[in-house]
Order: C-alpha cells, then structure tokens, then sequence
C-alpha cells in the first residue's frame, strides 16, 4: 500500500448519505471497487455509475451475476465476490458493522483487515464500529455524518390506521404473507420486497410502490441494507427473529438500521410498532432516534491462510482460532457444514488426494444454499457437482439442462415460484464460476433467462394475490402485452374496456380522479397503452390542420380550439420564439416532434404576418447607413419606441434617409419613433407576448382593449409594457401613442408659455372630461392651473335688421310719431330699495378651468419616454419645451441683423402627408 494511501471511515445513522459519497469518491479516481451487503444493493448501485460513466467501464460481480466489459475500471460487487488483488486506486466497503454478524461477519472482516486502495479506503457503516476500526488500523481518519431528516417515534398503531407511504416489518416469510393479505384486504394492495427475491422481481415491487399504484410496502429486514425508497413511516410488527439457530430479539442497533429508511434525504421519518409487537422501551426509542449505541467489542472472524494439504488440514486452518482481544473465531457457516459432511461421503473422500482436489471440493463447498433446504439434500447436491468437476473437468451439459428444464416453469403459486427462483440461483451461481461449464456465455444467458421468467410470474403473482383484483387485471394484461380496447369520444372522455377513467387533453391524458388511488396509476397504465394509435391519429389531424384553427394566449400558451397544445418558450430573439409541446411521454418521441414542429410553423407565420411591414423593413437592402441602423433599431423594438430613446440617431437621420423609412410606414412622432399599421390589436397582442418571453416575466402582462384612445394605468406595470401595448402613460391614465400625436399637432400650436386652455378638440381626441384631460397634460409635463369664473352664457338669437322688418310690414301697419314716442319711451317702473335689487339680482353661475403651461419634468423622470419635445425644427434643445406662439420679446435690447445669401430651399418630400398642400402653397 503506497505512503500516500488514506484510509477513511465514514460512520452515521441511516439517511446520511454514505453510499452516495463513496461513490463520488470512487468515480473522482482512475479505477475503484465497493463491495455491497447485498445483490440487491449492488444492482442499484452499478445502475447508478452506469448512468453516470456508460456500461463501457463498470462491472457487476455478484455471485449469481457478472458483468465484466473489455474497459471495466470500476468495480460493483457483493462483498463475499470482491476479487482479491485488484490493485485498484479505491476501495470502499459499506454497512461495515456487518463485522459483528455471525454468519457473514468474517467476510467482512476480513476486508476490514486486508482490503486496501491503492490511494483511497474507504469503510461506511455504523457509530458503532469506530472503536474496533480505530484498534485494528491505527492509520484511520474518521468522518461523522449526522443524519439529514428527523426520526422519531409514534407508538404502537393499528394496520389499518396507518398512513400511506408506510413500511410494514416482518421478519419471516409467512409474517410477511400474512400481513401484506390484510392490507390487500383494508387498503387496497401493497408491495412485498423480501432477501430471497431476485433482483428483477424486488425492482418490479418497489417500481409498483414508488410510482403510488400501491401506497404500502410489507417487507423483511433487507430493507435495512441500504435500499433506498421512498418511505416516511417504519412499522415494525415483531421485535424478535430468528437468525438461523434460536429466536432472538433485536438489538436497539439493528432496530435502527431499518427504522431508519423511514424519511429520505431531508424529509423527516417516523417508527413505530403495529400488530401484537410491543411498545418500544423508552431508552430504546432514545438510542434509535439519538443514534446512540453500545460500541461492537468483538469482530467475527476466520483465519485467512488456508491450507489444502488434506481435507483435515484445510479444517484444521478454518478451525483456528485468533489471540486478537477484537477478533472471535466465527461459528462454522454453511461451508464449513457442508465440508465437513463431504468429507464422511467415502466417493468423495477417495477422490481428494492432491491440494488440487481440496481446493476444488472447497471451491464446490462454498456454492451458497439459495434454496435453504436441509444440510442432507444440499450436500447431495454439491456431492454430484464435485463429482463431475473432478472427474470431466466440468458440469455435463446434458445435466446441466435438465437440471435447468425442470426449473424452467412459470405455473403455481407463489410458494412454488420461489423455490424454483432459489433453484435456479444455485445453477447461475454454478455458470458463473469459471471453468465449471462449457460455453460458459451460453449458460450464464440461459440460467439468466430462466430467473427473469421465473421473476415475472413471481411479481405477478404478488401482485395477483396482494394487489387489488382490478389494478392485478390491467397490470397482467399490460405485461402479457394484452389488446385493451379503448375508445375516445368526440369530447375526448376516454374509456378502456367500456368504462370512464379519463380525458384527453389534446395530446395530453387527464385521468379521472374518481378512481381509488389504488387504481389510478394501473388505468392509467392501460390507457396510455391502449391510446397509443389514438396519439398519432390526432397527431397526424393536427399536423394537417389550418392556422385558423389554432391560436396563442397573452400567457404565451398554444391551443387547438380549446385544447392547450404547447406554450412558447423564449428563443434567440424576440421574433424568433421556440416552442415546447404538451405531449405525454407515452405518446412517443415521434407524436412529440411532430406537435411541435406543427407548432413551430404556426407562429413562424403568424408573426411573418402580423409583423409584415417590419419584416419588409428589415429585408429592405435599399437602406444603407444609419437608416440601416434605425432600422434594425426598430426592428429590435418590434416596431414601437420612444423618441428620447433614440434621439440623437433621430437628429443624425438627413432627410433622404428620413424618406426612404417612411416609405415603410415608420411615423416620427413628437413622443413616439412607431409603425401605424402594428398598432393594430393583432400585432399589439403578439408583440406582448413575445416581449414578455424577452423579459422572462413569470407573468404576462395583459394588451388593453382594442379601440380604446385611454385605459387605465396599470399597477405594478413592468418597465417598458405601455410602449409595448402601444400607449404613453401620462398621469392616472395611459393614452395611445397615434392619438398622443394628433394631441401634440395641437398642442404645438398654443401658446404654452403664456398659457392656453383646452380646446374641444383636444377633449374630443382623448374622450376625456376636463379633469382627466389636467391630470393627463400634468403627466406629459404640463403645469395645470385650475381657477373658477362666471359662465358666459350663450347669446340670445339676434333681432331681424330694420330694412327687413321694414320690407316685412305692411304700410298700413306702421306705426304714428306719437305711437312710436310711447313705445320708445316706456312707463317708468318704481324705484326699489338696494336690499331689493340685490336680492332679485340673478346669481351668475360659476365654471372650473384649466389654465396649461408647459412645466416641465424637472429632476422627475417619466415613467415611460422623456418628456413633450415641441417642434424640433426650432433651433431650441433636443427634447425642450413645446415651441408654442410666444408673446413679444420683453426685452430693449437692439437686435442685429446680418445679409446671408438665401438658403437653398429643401426639396419638398413626396411621401410626406401633406406634400400636396404643401406644393399648393409654394405656387400661390
């Protein structure tokens, strides 16, 4: 072991997050192996390094399996099927406290004492081994790692009142039955993962556990060893076991070990005890929930250095005991049983006469009893497997298959697909020795085969017997790849085998919620399967199917008349969106692209033509020079921007170029640089929408209504939506920026800075009262004066002229001198007091005014655009106040004047508005 080398323990309670440590450690090295308290435990975990690193360079040796590609450099065993000398860079080994169990304790043991990395060591397990790791390798570092979620106790409960996503302990195979029967019976179905299920079977269980067809799990305690599910309660229903020799109850340590897969990661757990189990004792439940525990004083152990002289001598070495105050020689295991029956077999004893056969008959010796039958039969067994290695060299194939046939079925029970799975183990373990059999490839698919038959009868025939007979019905028919009859109706109810369980959305499946959870994910199952022709029927219909049938949303979502088919999704430019289809995975990767490109072509062209006077701007190869740029400028604002934004590209655009854009539509406005024509709600809504994905809003901000001169301001409005939407704010209200133009054409021609007053034009252009009107001049930087006076009221009809009257009247009608004295001279009334005469004085009536000047904005910013800047063909600033009529100048100073040649008149645009009033003019 090189100087370098580091050896680590990692101790702590479950939930720590041990084995994910080890192997980033692992994988930061160039070659690493971990050995695994379990097969189980180790096919989750080279599954997982094979996701990460590809199947090129992880291998899996178990005892029933190998794994073994060219490039292999990281290594996933059981412990008892670690390859000695490996020489690789890391080594770990988990659940090290397992150096404490008297019948696999010497194994791991030994790895304690002679396992190394060639860098790095690692050994995970409990507390409770620091003291022994500490005495036989002094050079250990320690790392404690606390447990990530709570863990506490909840007292004894019935089956029946425990809460979904619990775990139930037994500790034997008929405790297991048993309950996992009453809780098909009270809840519906439960999984059942136990030791001796093979790996495939116990993933199948635990699949149908964590995917919530079934919301209870009935297990042993190989659930304790690492395996990660997503359990938050432990309900232990006996405290005692039997460990092979007596019933004996369980330490406080191993208590915790399975108590502890309740909760994962950072989600608290909880533990309990149901059935006839009784309460835990207070100091127990305090060591379980502290991770306190009585430190391990004595390692099970085995002499390492064999010798195979002769039978006798090979015992005698495994017999042997230690001087070691931490070490205990190991009670005999099944090997040593079964060597020592061989050796009283007088067939076998006379074969072994070399060191050769001993090693052998060891070797044969140590084939696992997976069938757990008794010491006589197994031993027969391993009698005729000795037999035939030691005199042909290898296992007949002929024997070989008929061994195989005899287990090959997938008929009876559940008691009968076990033992046949346990027999069959026996003949992979057997194919998976080298040497042992001819074509070893061969037998090792073949014996792999027959377990993966033998797995799915066994998982359905759990399922058949601890799952609700309707989930059990759907479930066979799905894994026997049974035609489901489903049928989708005009209004997308979907129905398997005539009964309602759904809809579809689109290309989406929502599943009735009446169902009783313990169906919901098996109807769903079979109806996903059955509508898979259903998906590529609608998929084809869409795909064909015109624009006028689709449509977006102001939230960016994407419907096929009322079904939402996809969103947007923001892409390289405003214009330029991407989009995600709501497709479910069961559809299939071909139904999902063939959604989305459909989608795709959709808003391609929807923006194609509601933007279409920009695009022909954009493709416009006429412009050159900074009218190329303000171009793009406009582009980029998808058609709308504030003057003071770009001001001073404004000023630099000459005439020509100024031209040559409004060709295109572009209008210079006093506010606002814009395109009339995508002002439009069409265009409005889209640009919204597509803005809002630039800006990465969580929510979009809503197009006011069409038609609409002022709207409301907006709370919380993000920056930029008024130009976005097309208006200006200005005070309480936001008025549209076409008609904010037409209000500044008037505007320009007041005085404002003596002062005017609003025009009925101005109210009539913005359909405000007069108050609205002052609150909205104050917003685009007016100073509103409001004052009182009396009504003028309005003038009485005029009295016809005389010569009319004359001509009117007749000649006989008109009226003597003296009659017209007294009509000219009427009778004087009576004089009235003061008092009098006021009180009969009519009152006048009063009217509110506004008196407008312009203010402007001072160190106050508008919200959106700077502030009014008049007429910016004056020599005043860029953006200063309205160039309104001004009064005489007020000041005696003498004004100079100077001859100039005169200037050469500008030629008068053609594409100007008012180029033909214009032309009039100058001919006058």
């Amino acid at each position: 072991m090189s100087q370098q080398a580091r050896v680590t323990a990692v101790l702590g309670p479950t939930n720590t997050g041990k084995t994910h440590y080890a192997i980033e450690r692992m994988l930061a090295h160039r070659t690493g192996i971990i050995g695994l308290p379990l097969r189980l435990l180790a096919r989750e975990v080279y599954d997982k390094i094979v996701a990460l690193r590809g199947p090129s360079v992880v291998a899996l040796i178990t005892g029933e399996e190998r794994i073994v590609p060219d490039r292999a450099a990281y290594w996933v065993c059981t412990v008892e099927a670690m390859p000695d000398g490996m020489g690789a860079d890391f080594l770990a080994i988990d659940e090290i406290q397992l150096c404490a169990d008297p019948e696999r304790g010497h194994v791991f043991t030994d790895r304690l004492l002679r396992a190394r990395g060639l860098l790095e060591t690692l050994f995970m397990g409990s507390d409770t081994m620091k003291s022994a790791i500490a005495a036989l390798e002094p050079k250990a570092q320690f790392v404690r790692r606390d447990r990530f979620s709570e863990l506490t106790y909840t007292g004894s409960k019935k089956i029946s009142r425990l809460k979904p996503r619990s775990a139930i302990v037994g500790f034997s195979v008929e405790n297991v039955y048993a309950i996992a029967e009453l809780i098909r019976r009270q809840k519906g179905g439960c999984a059942v993962v136990m030791g001796a299920l093979s790996p495939r079977t116990r993933n199948a269980q635990v699949e149908m556990y964590q995917n919530g067809d079934v919301d209870y799990l009935v297990a042993t305690d190989a659930i304790g060893m690492g395996l990660n599910l997503d359990v938050s309660h432990v309900a232990f229903s006996a405290l005692s076991k039997f460990d092979g020799r007596r019933m004996r109850r369980l330490m406080p340590n191993e208590l915790a070990q399975i108590a502890g897969r309740a909760g994962r990661y950072m989600q608290p757990g909880t533990f309990g005890v149901t059935g006839e189990a009784q309460d835990l004792e207070p100091e127990i439940v305090d060591a379980i929930t502290s991770a306190q525990f009585t430190p391990i004083k004595k390692l099970q152990w085995r002499n390492d250095r064999l010798e195979f002289g002769s039978i006798g001598r090979l015992l005698q070495s495994l017999e042997k005991h230690t001087d070691d105050d931490w070490l205990s020689r190991a009670r005999d295991a099944d090997d040593v049983l079964a060597l020592k029956s061989l050796r009283e077999v007088t067939e076998v004893d006379a074969r072994v006469s070399t060191p050769q056969d001993v090693k052998l008959l060891w070797d044969v010796c140590r084939i696992p009893d997976f069938r757990g039958i008794s010491q006589g039969e197994h031993s027969a067994l391993l009698e005729a497997i000795f037999g035939y290695l030691h005199d042909k060299g290898q296992v007949p194939r002929d024997y070989l298959g008929r061994q195989i046939a005899r287990i090959d079925r997938t008929d009876g029970g559940i008691d009968a697909l076990s033992k046949r799975l346990a027999f069959i183990r026996t003949w992979t373990y057997v194919a998976q020795r080298k040497g042992w059999v001819q074509d070893e490839t061969h037998w090792r698919g073949e014996t792999r085969a027959v377990e993966d038959r033998l797995s799915d009868a066994l998982h359905g025939a759990l399922t058949q017997r601890f799952v609700d007979r309707r989930t059990s019905v759907l479930l066979r028919r799905l894994k026997q790849k049974e035609s489901l009859v489903a049928d989708v109706n005009d209004k997308g109810e979907v129905t398997v085998e005539d009964q309602m369980i759904g809809r579809l959305d689109g290309f989406r499946f929502r599943q009735d919620q009446t169902s009783s959870p313990d169906e919901a994910k098996m109807l769903r199952q079979a109806a996903l399967a059955a509508l898979t022709p259903h998906f590529n029927l609608r998929a084809d219909k869409f795909y064909n199917a015109p624009d006028t049938e689709m449509d977006f949303t102001e939230q960016g979502g994407l419907m096929w008349g009322d079904m939402a088919v996809g969103k947007l999704v923001k892409g390289a430019s405003a214009l330029k969106p991407e989009v995600e289809a709501f497709v479910d995975d069961e559809a299939g990767a071909d139904v999902a692209e063939k959604v989305k490109r459909r989608l795709q072509h959709f808003i391609d062209r929807k923006i194609t033509a509601a933007f279409e006077p920009m695009m022909a701007l954009s493709n416009d190869e006429t412009l050159t020079g900074l009218a190329k740029g303000f171009a793009f400028q406009v582009s980029e604002a998808l058609g709308v921007l504030t003057r003071d934004a770009v001001a001073a590209d404004v000023k630099a655009l000459d005439q020509d170029a100024r031209g040559a854009l409004r060709k295109h539509g572009i209008r210079f406005g006093q506010f606002t640089i814009f395109m009339p024509l995508l002002l439009k709600p069409a265009p409005t809504r889209l640009r919204l929408v597509l803005w809002s994905l630039q800006k990465d809003l969580a929510e979009f901000p809503e197009s006011p209504p069409p038609g609409l001169v002022t709207v409301p301001s907006v709370a919380d409005a993000p920056e930029g939506y008024y130009t976005q939407a097309g208006y200006r704010l200005a005070g309480e209200r936001a008025i549209r920026i076409d008609m904010l133009e037409r209000l500044a054409d008037q505007l320009r021609a007041e005085d404002s800075r003596g002062g005017f007053e609003a025009k009925a034009d101005m109210l009539s252009i913005t359909g405000m009262t007069l108050e609205q009107f002052a609150n909205l001049m104050a917003g685009l930087g007016y100073k509103a004066a409001k004052d009182e006076r009396d009504k003028v009221k309005a003038a009485p009809a005029e009295a016809p002229k005389a010569e009319e009257s004359a001509e009117a009247a007749p000649a006989e009608a008109a009226p003597t001198q003296e009659g017209a004295a007294k009509a000219e001279t009427p009778e004087a009334p009576a004089e009235k007091t003061d008092a009098e005469a006021a009180a009969s004085a009519p009152v006048p009536e009063k009217e509110v005014f506004y008196t407008f000047t312009w203010g402007g904005f001072g160190t106050r910013k508008p919200r959106e655009g700077g502030r009014p800047q008049g007429d910016n063909r004056g020599k005043g600033k860029q953006g200063g106040k309205p160039k309104g009529k001004g009064g005489p100048r007020r000041d005696n100073k003498a004004q100079n004047y100077q001859a100039r040649p005169p200037k050469k008149e500008k030629a008068i645009d053609p594409d100007n508005p008012f180029a033909a009033a214009l032309m009039g003019l100058k001919k006058d």
